[in-house]
């Protein structure tokens, strides 16, 4: 095993190859046509027509659709309303939301759907619950295997509110596009459409966030994706009080740097970046499979923050155990494809996980092996050392007791506090540009 870099710094600042940087301009620059042809166009085309390019959309929240569950794990509901609760990171006056069908085998009808500020429990703040509407329609059908985006509505919400949106779902469905841990409570009506309704009888409670992806506002702020597993998607953490270490990076940029930033969390508790569990797709795509359409599509994305490897390394082992390799060339795929759409990437070391049911020597090899070269390599944008941040440095193989959330792979909200609060804001917010 490679000895203990107790040198290492929590934060490796690397610099972006010289291609990508050029690259990034070139994409942002406007194609001008000559004064004569750009005159004809203008006259031709209605100014209607083009209002959507200034519109500025910003996701405030999202999450990263998964699925379809094991039969066991299936959620069902019938003539049913959720209401399910997103937290905001940044504030606009106009909100748009994404509703997913995209791993469903057939259509998926929302009856009624509704976006308010949440007042508390199930309760919607009253006279906030507004309408949505699709190409100008209360209802929708989402083809299997599409996301569907809805029409703008005016509500003017505010940085770190709750929004509580409610979706009605006429007959029998069934939620084959979800998103597992939510670490936030979900509401499940009695029968009947309370989509309007300022509250309504609750027949159970959920920890997940069916067909609900992604939550957006007008105002035109650059946006960040922190991707991963289950350390990013806040495994660990308290329920209902939004303590992921993406949740507090995003206060930091507010409280902190006077910054509106919306910050985006499409972690997948169980994801893994080289391949997935054919039997347990509520883990998710292999990241490289699911990157373009999670991260890469994300409206005004300007930064990733990558976080990804343990769950190869735990999941494989003897004959099939991943190879330091393997995760290398997933990495520079991941780099380079964000480069491509000239977006910065923020890579991590891998945190430690000694006393976790799934560590040996040989696993750990590969995660030392793995984080040496991550610390050298110097091809991120910038790079954070959380093993630094969080290891125990009498035993480095090991959380610090402190920062551990009982089963040494997940840090408590102390250990995400830590998190967030070793990424460098000068650094990240000259990646944002």
């Amino acid at each position: 095993m490679p000895p203990v870099d107790d040198s290492a710094t929590p934060i490796v600042r690397q610099d972006a190859p010289r291609s990508w940087s050029r690259r990034r301009l070139l994409k942002a620059a406007p194609v001008l046509a000559s004064g004569i042809a750009a005159a004809g166009l203008a006259a031709a085309t209605p100014a209607a027509a083009q209002s959507w390019r200034y519109d500025g959309w910003c996701p405030t929240w999202g999450c990263a659709p998964a699925g379809p569950p094991t039969s066991a794990n299936l959620l069902s509901f019938s003539d049913q309303t959720l209401r399910l609760v997103a937290h905001a990171s940044i504030g606009g006056s106009r909100v748009r939301v994404r509703l997913s069908n995209e791993m469903g085998s057939t259509p998926l009808t929302i009856g009624a759907a509704q976006v308010g500020l949440r007042d508390s429990g199930v309760w919607v703040r009253a006279g906030s619950n507004n309408p949505l509407t699709f190409g100008g329609d209360r209802s929708v059908t989402i083809p299997p295997g599409a996301p569907v985006l809805s029409d703008p509505v005016y509500l003017n919400v505010a940085p770190f509110t709750d929004l509580a949106v409610s979706l009605y779902l006429p007959g029998s469905v069934q939620a084959a596009t979800i998103h597992s841990a939510a670490l936030q409570a979900g509401y499940v009506s009695t029968t009947g459409n309370f989509a309007a309704s300022t509250s309504f009888a609750v027949s159970r409670t959920i920890a997940s966030w069916p067909f609900l992806s992604e939550v957006l506002v007008d105002g035109g702020a650059p946006c960040i994706v922190a991707v991963g597993d289950s350390i990013t998607d806040g495994a660990g953490s308290s329920t209902n009080l939004n303590r992921r270490w993406p949740d507090l990076l995003a206060r930091r940029l507010q409280l902190e740097a006077g910054v509106a930033v919306g910050v985006v969390n499409r972690g997948i508790s169980g994801n893994q970046m080289l391949r997935e569990e054919s039997a347990a797709m509520i883990g998710g795509r292999a990241l490289l499979a699911r990157f373009d359409r999670d991260v890469l599509a994300t409206p005004n994305l300007r930064v990733v923050m990558l976080l990804i490897g343990i769950n190869d390394i735990c999941y494989t082992s003897g004959a099939t155990l991943v190879k330091p390799s393997e995760l290398i060339a997933g990495y520079r795929q991941l780099i380079a494809r964000a480069h491509d759409h000239g977006v910065a990437i923020v890579g991590s070391t891998l945190t430690p996980f000694e006393g976790f049911a799934y560590y040996n020597a040989a696993r750990e090899t590969v995660r030392r092996t793995v984080n040496d070269w991550l610390r050298a390599c110097g091809e991120f944008d910038l790079l954070l050392d959380w093993e630094a941040v969080l290891r125990n440095p009498e035993a480095p193989t090991r959380l610090l007791a402190g920062y551990n959330s009982r089963d040494w792979i997940h840090p408590n909200d102390a250990g995400y506090a830590a998190m967030a609060g070793a990424v460098p804001l000068p650094q990240l917010l000259a990646l944002l540009g």
